[in-house]
């Protein structure tokens, strides 16, 4: 990290500034209350049962994956997002990046906001969760034995990761939500130099597939 914006990781470096300063205004505002629950609520926390009284609250889904719950769980993402950010953005290039971390962070907490509605939930997790989905499916997507062998190498790693979402404080809706949205969405955006690795049908299905979750989620969570 030699650097504070990196050229050639554009959306990597803009993420990680963007995100440090939610977590540093948390700070500075809220000084050694920055990683109560009230706070992570107040700067764009996930709450479902208040978006399913007030829909309005909907930008939440958004927002938490730049809001961060302590020190540890900050530092921790943004180590993940430096390293596998730069590997995706690689990868898919980085309009297509942006728009799996967004998408894959929705997902997310979607699941959050349908499967643990009680509960505040925050984090880029959800989105390296769906950057680790839509690497892993590469494995069946990709030409490159390069990126075949890539991909195989994270879905051990996204095992393992399962198994420590099941730790109290960690939201396991989110992780796989997430997950699940990024491996969806790999299907959309096929990596360079492969851009006719997936049938534009496949492409589309993918991405209909994808709205269609979404729009089901939200509208299970609001009737529930």
């Amino acid at each position: 990290m030699n650097q504070l914006f990196d050229k050639k990781y554009p959306v990597t470096s803009s993420l990680l500034l963007l995100t440090t300063g939610v977590f540093l205004s948390m700070l500075l505002v809220r000084g050694f209350n920055y990683e109560s629950v009230q706070t992570v609520y107040d700067f764009g926390g996930v709450l479902g049962a208040e978006i399913q009284v007030d829909p309005s609250q909907s930008w939440r889904l958004l927002a938490a994956m730049f809001v961060h719950i302590g020190l540890q769980h900050f530092v921790l993402n943004m180590v993940t997002l430096y390293f596998l950010g730069r590997i995706a953005e690689d990868l898919f290039g980085s309009k297509a990046f942006l728009v799996l971390y967004i998408l894959s962070g929705l997902m997310g907490n979607l699941f959050v906001m349908t499967f643990s509605p009680e509960v505040v939930a925050a984090g880029a997790s959800t989105a390296l969760f769906g950057i680790f989905g839509a690497i892993a499916s590469l494995r069946f997507i990709a030409r490159s034995p390069y990126i075949q062998y890539l991909s195989q190498s994270y879905t051990s790693l996204i095992l393992v990761n399962i198994l420590f979402s099941f730790m109290p404080g960690i939201s396991l809706a989110g992780h796989l939500g997430g997950l699940v949205g990024g491996g969806i969405l790999a299907f959309v955006f096929p990596v360079y130099g492969e851009r006719d690795s997936v049938k534009k049908t496949w492409r589309l299905g993918a991405l209909l597939l994808y709205i269609a979750g979404a729009t089901l989620l939200y509208a299970w969570a609001l009737m529930s």
